[in-house]
């Protein structure tokens, strides 16, 4: 069981009272004549590591202490505020970009549109979109630099 849960003694330790306790209650599903009890044991015990790797890739990673005790020391309300003040600074850094630029970046990153459906919305060719947008997205990073936000 070591090798399956990768030296997690405490693990390995789990799964095998989990397998012993589902052989316990299923005696039935042990079937003599397709092998020894000790490979219907290992089987038990490997699907049951398979499904706890399938339930940890299901759901988010855990956070660790350091993650939580920062949280811990931040005020209630510090992160909206400080969400609020960089959504207004962001907000200004694309209003400072000229009509063109901020109708491709309308467009292709708020709307979700693709290239070509921009171009088709704006009545513009494609390369146009195209160049525009990088010009614009560059122009943007210079103005959000320009205020103290690293993009």
């Amino acid at each position: 069981m070591l090798r399956l849960t990768s030296g997690d003694w405490q693990w390995a330790e789990d799964v095998v009272q989990e397998t012993l306790l589902r052989a316990w209650q299923h005696p039935a599903a042990f079937d003599p004549a397709r092998g020894p009890a000790r490979a219907w044991l290992c089987t038990v015990a490997r699907h049951l590591v398979i499904d706890a790797h399938r339930a940890r890739q299901s759901r988010p990673a855990e956070a660790g202490g350091d993650v939580l005790e920062r949280a811990a020391e931040q005020k209630p309300g510090e992160d909206e505020i400080e969400q609020a003040l960089q959504s207004w600074a962001v907000a200004e850094a694309v209003r400072s970009l000229s009509p063109d630029h901020r109708a491709v970046l309308l467009e292709t990153y708020y709307r979700g549109r693709t290239m070509a459906e921009a171009a088709q919305v704006l009545g513009i060719p494609l390369g146009t979109v195209k160049s525009r947008t990088y010009y614009a997205l560059h122009a943007l990073r210079l103005a959000l630099q320009e205020r103290g936000i690293e993009p």
